[in-house]
């Protein structure tokens, strides 16, 4: 049943993704998203598997009106991960992502001092979700997220673009 939902979800994910985005140009002309590099005492990293779209990514989501990015990123903190802030999260950068839209923008902070209480229980967005060693990534890791991933922990130049 699960390999069965993840090819139905690969066939529907580029049609899902264009409305998804001829919306938000519509209501917004520019995307602008957040994502978080969330690291426990351990190094490790946490991920997250959406319902809608195959992978494992950095937790985040869209800013909406009238909020700021770091407001964003912690609402989808606290949605993806029951994950709440302890400390002030720091701007590792911002980066064009083209390959969804010439667009579509994301802003990357790296959090270090956090408080999660549990691990979520699977819901309707987040089907799977934990704290892996960079070295142990999940497969279905997407190149953006290791990229982004390899900034952090290894030092890894900045690229400017999502990939």
């Amino acid at each position: 049943m699960g390999e069965r939902l993840d090819q139905m979800r690969r066939r529907c994910e580029p049609l899902l993704r264009r409305i998804f985005h001829a919306y938000f140009l519509v209501v917004r002309g520019m995307t602008l998203g957040v994502r978080a590099v969330v690291l426990d005492p351990d190094n490790r990293v946490f991920l997250v598997k959406h319902s809608y779209i195959t992978g494992w990514y950095l937790p985040g989501g869209g800013v909406d009106f009238g909020e700021t990015m770091e407001e964003a990123m912690r609402r989808e903190l606290k949605e993806e991960g029951d994950i709440d802030l302890t400390g002030e999260p720091v701007l590792h950068g911002i980066f064009l992502n083209s390959h969804v839209s010439r667009r579509d923008h994301v802003a990357v902070y790296v959090i270090r001092h956090f408080r999660q209480d549990r691990l979520p229980e699977p819901n309707r967005e987040i089907i799977e979700c934990g704290f892996f060693a960079s070295t142990a990534l999940p497969e279905g890791t997407t190149p953006g997220t290791r990229l982004r991933i390899a900034e952090v922990l290894n030092g890894k130049p900045v690229i400017a673009t999502w990939r």
